[in-house]
């Protein structure tokens, strides 16, 4: 008997999270790494993946941003978003750069809601009519039987055209509709703008250039398609806090739950060991000097230890080590100030608009801050520091006391021997500052 074998080859099937692909990330200094991913990798997978290669502190606050080089246009990649996915969309990858940076405000909203909502741009009712109290409002953006609105004006660029004309936007589940008569939201009145199935929300960079806006506070809704700055929806708001609101409000929207998923995920995991930053905890005042440290409560007594080790400090400032490990004095050639140059927040030769964009670009929340060299004196250094949605500059002068360098703040009633006690100082003390110092603004080289 013969028996005739039929032997079937089958195509060959590689898995989708097998396949790999290879993709370039930028960092602050437009410097890149290509990495090679799996097509199904997350935002969140390619920030973990570089916070491990570059030692960096895991404080998630790290964020992948879609930067459209061509279109001036860039927004943060929610962390549970495919990038190939993502990448594919926009038609244009030769276009489209992906930058690690940090944005501290990026989950802020779930922390202090009211902060990023004024009470002028919200209403929410529920299916009641029912007036829902502001302290629940994240919750009426995650739950579908309520509905929360968000209204106000808003500047518009014309279809073709280089004019701006301002309308009364309303901001609902279905879309973003604008009236054609004042402010009513009557139902024939409230034109369609858009929605955010197919489309996501980007900040406009240099908005008044680009595009004639009235002030530099624009963002537009981008189809997902879209390739032509022609096809943008433009809108510009009169300041930074209506500016986030709407984009946040937008965001919550489009993704709802997921956002929020995307904020507990990472605590979730840290059960055992927790990855502790300055930037993220609240620094607290210890006593050393008895036989058992103990925590200070009382601020007041916090305060006067605090001083009380400052001048400590600068009793020993003259037995300190110099940069050759010889024991160095006030006059000696390397100063003792020379120490923040190895400092994360120190930034050097930064001019005022690049501090105040990039502490926007890394979040406008309170207590983002740097430092940097003064340009209009270069015996001083600025200290530049976000509140309440604003950046403010702060001197930071040299004072000389009997041939010893000190610098202060506050016109020589605290005095600092350089400027990381400074720093750590404000970390503990707001002191003259309108906040403390939490988060600084960091750069690194990928």
């Amino acid at each position: 008997m013969n028996f005739h074998a039929r032997r079937v080859t089958l195509p060959a099937i590689t898995p989708l999270c097998l396949q790999k692909r290879v993709i370039k990330v930028y960092d602050e200094n437009n410097t890149s790494k290509a990495v090679e991913v799996p097509t199904d990798v997350t935002a969140r997978d390619i920030c973990q993946l570089f916070v491990l290669k570059n030692h960096c502190i895991d404080d998630h606050s790290w964020t992948l941003i879609d930067h459209l080089t061509q279109l001036g246009i860039e927004r943060t990649i929610e962390d549970h978003e495919y990038v190939m996915d993502m990448l594919s969309g926009n038609g244009m990858e030769t276009d489209s750069r992906l930058y690690f940076r940090k944005n501290y405000a990026k989950y802020e909203f779930f922390k202090k809601p009211l902060d990023f909502f004024p009470d002028h741009m919200v209403s929410i009712s529920t299916e009641t009519n029912g007036i829902v109290d502001h302290s629940e409002l994240i919750e009426t953006f995650l739950k579908s039987s309520t509905c929360p609105e968000i209204h106000g004006h808003l500047h518009v660029k014309e279809q073709s055209k280089k004019s701006w004309k301002k309308f009364y936007f309303v901001l609902r589940r279905s879309g973003l509709y604008f009236s054609t008569k004042g402010t009513s939201k009557e139902p024939r009145h409230l034109q369609f703008f858009a929605d955010f199935a197919d489309s996501d929300i980007y900040t406009v960079l240099s908005a008044k250039k680009a595009h004639g806006a009235p002030t530099e506070f624009a963002f537009c809704v981008k189809a997902t398609k879209c390739s032509s700055s022609r096809d943008l929806k433009l809108l510009c708001a009169d300041d930074e806090q209506t500016k986030t609101c709407w984009i946040t409000a937008m965001r919550l929207l489009k993704f709802g739950m997921q956002l929020y998923q995307n904020f507990i995920q990472p605590h979730q995991k840290q059960k055992v060991s927790p990855m502790r930053s300055i930037s993220e905890n609240s620094l607290v005042a210890m006593d050393f000097s008895g036989q058992k440290t103990r925590v200070i409560e009382n601020p007041s007594e916090a305060l006067s230890v605090a001083v009380e080790e400052g001048l400590s400090w600068r009793r020993k400032s003259c037995h300190r080590l110099s940069g050759h490990g010889s024991p160095s004095s006030a006059q000696s050639s390397i100063p003792n100030l020379a120490i923040h140059l190895a400092q994360p927040w120190f930034h050097g030769k930064l001019s005022r608009e690049e501090a105040q964009h990039l502490i926007t670009q890394q979040g406008l929340i309170d207590g983002v801050f740097l430092l940097r060299d003064s340009q209009s004196n270069p015996k001083t250094f600025v200290l530049s520091l976000c509140h309440m949605q604003k950046i403010k500059h702060f001197q930071i002068l040299p004072v000389d006391d009997e041939g010893e360098l000190f610098y202060t703040l506050d016109d020589g009633h605290t005095r600092f021997t350089d400027l990381i006690q400074l720093v750590e100082f404000y970390q503990l003390n707001r002191g003259t500052l309108p906040c403390r110092l939490k988060h600084h603004c960091i750069r690194i080289t990928l």
